[in-house]
């Protein structure tokens, strides 16, 4: 995995640094989508507050993660797909947030529709969240 961890940071042309490789080991590990204070807690202070918030920020830059907005005005991340660059998002799936456990889910399966804007607006991101039980939860 850090073999992995340590392309991807190439590929986006960053530096290899002990933060960049445990926030992204972190994403890897969980499978799912984390909040700062996920991130905070599981590096068992490591970082600072600030290092994972510019590190965070410096991961969406470079399309490696994406933001998920929630019921709370909090943010999560997630891995982007392949096709993510700098500036260039293509993450348009359903996210899920289970009210159980809080786990947030990237549902890639199902597209966010294509919505027709009136003449003049013009999209530069589109979320669709759905929450509910997720099938954790559910059995």
């Amino acid at each position: 995995m850090q073999a992995k961890i340590t392309d991807i940071l190439r590929k986006h042309q960053l530096s290899i640094t002990e933060a960049r490789k445990k926030i992204l080991s972190l994403f890897w590990e969980t499978g799912n989508a984390l909040a700062h204070g996920d991130i905070e807690q599981k590096s068992s202070d490591e970082f600072d507050r600030v290092t994972i918030y510019r590190t965070l920020q410096t991961f969406v830059e470079k399309g490696i993660i994406h933001t998920i907005p929630t019921s709370d005005n909090s943010v999560r991340y997630a891995l982007c797909k392949d096709e993510c660059a700098a500036g260039h998002h293509h993450d348009d799936h359903v996210h899920f947030i289970c009210d159980d456990c809080g786990t947030t889910y990237c549902i890639d399966e199902i597209s966010v529709p294509k919505v027709k804007l009136p003449k003049g607006f013009k999209a530069a991101q589109t979320d669709l969240v759905i929450s509910g039980t997720c099938n954790k939860c559910e059995q």
